[in-house]
């Protein structure tokens, strides 16, 4: 249970009918919280670890600056709890600044929604998509569920799955894109199958088959940059509206939103929850713009 600034928490037996309540704490909270070191000596430092009791209180949301100045934009909260947040990022808007200083983010929205909700958060993303490419976003509201879901992507135990409409019908065996990936030395902007880039899998883990098109469900191992489009363009199956990997221009569909960008997006979000381990799988619904274009090209609009 949070109060305030503290979490209060009952860790059992372990640390209850211990001898030394300072060493079954810190075990406790190394062994089965995975609480990193460097915040354990924080927490140690600044008096952030007492007990009380039966029950053990952690310092875990002391107020902090956003980081970043709040900015209300209207912001689609997927799943939000003291530890984490879920957003669904709309098409155009990047997810942090890029240095040009013009532009709303979805960092700046997240802002303007913790001082909405009153919540002294700093802004932390745990990973990006392309400005162009819809889906959810996770953010972490601490510390600690930064350190957690930080390590979560570096183990890859984050799952996120994307949907893809593509030129041309993929064959069935087409089921593991495993491509290095680099700059492109002739676009500054665009990256390419290249053999001294870095490591690249894309997984493809469910279709569909239209008259010259198809729907791709796909999973990530890696997270380079333009990942998903690199690697079906460069198997001659580039992304509807994607213009600079060589996509078709998207048809529209009679009274739906245009597609104006590429056919990509973030479908889903799976991850272990950073304080109680709970498996969230957090779903980010179609936008209408590829709800049309799967219309038009013959596919359910279900």
């Amino acid at each position: 249970m949070r109060r305030g600034e503290w979490l209060e928490t009952m860790p059992g037996r372990s640390v209850t009918s211990a001898e030394d309540k300072g060493e079954a704490i810190d075990r406790w909270l190394k062994e089965t919280v995975r609480m990193p070191d460097k915040l354990l000596a924080r927490l140690r430092r600044e008096d952030g670890i007492q007990w009380r009791g039966d029950r053990l209180r952690l310092a875990l949301f002391p107020p902090r600056e956003p980081g970043i100045e709040p900015v209300w934009q209207e912001l689609e909260v997927l799943h939000e709890d003291d530890f984490c947040l879920v957003v669904h990022k709309p098409a155009g808007m990047a997810v942090h600044p890029d240095g040009s200083g013009s532009g709303v983010t979805l960092d700046h929205a997240v802002a303007a929604h913790y001082a909405a909700s009153g919540e002294n958060c700093a802004v932390r993303h745990i990973h990006r998509l392309d400005k162009d490419t819809t889906g959810p976003v996770l953010y972490a509201k601490n510390e600690f569920a930064q350190a957690i879901l930080d390590g979560a992507m570096r183990e890859k135990t984050i799952s996120r799955r994307y949907a893809a409409i593509v030129q041309g019908e993929v064959a069935k065996s087409l089921t593991v894109i495993d491509q290095p990936i680099g700059r492109d030395r002739h676009h500054a902007g665009r990256r390419r199958v290249s053999p001294g880039g870095q490591p690249a899998v894309t997984r493809i883990v469910g279709r569909e088959v239209w008259q010259g098109a198809s729907l791709l469900h796909i999973e990530l191992e890696t997270g380079r940059t333009h990942q998903i489009r690199v690697h079906l363009s460069h198997l001659g199956h580039p992304l509807y509206g994607d213009g600079l990997y060589g996509g078709p221009k998207a048809p529209e569909a009679e009274g739906a939103r245009p597609l104006l960008r590429q056919a990509l997006h973030g479908e889903a979000l799976r991850f272990a929850h950073p304080w109680t381990g709970e498996e969230l799988d957090i779903a980010d619904p179609w936008p209408d713009d590829m709800l049309g274009l799967r219309h038009v090209l013959g596919g359910s609009s279900s």
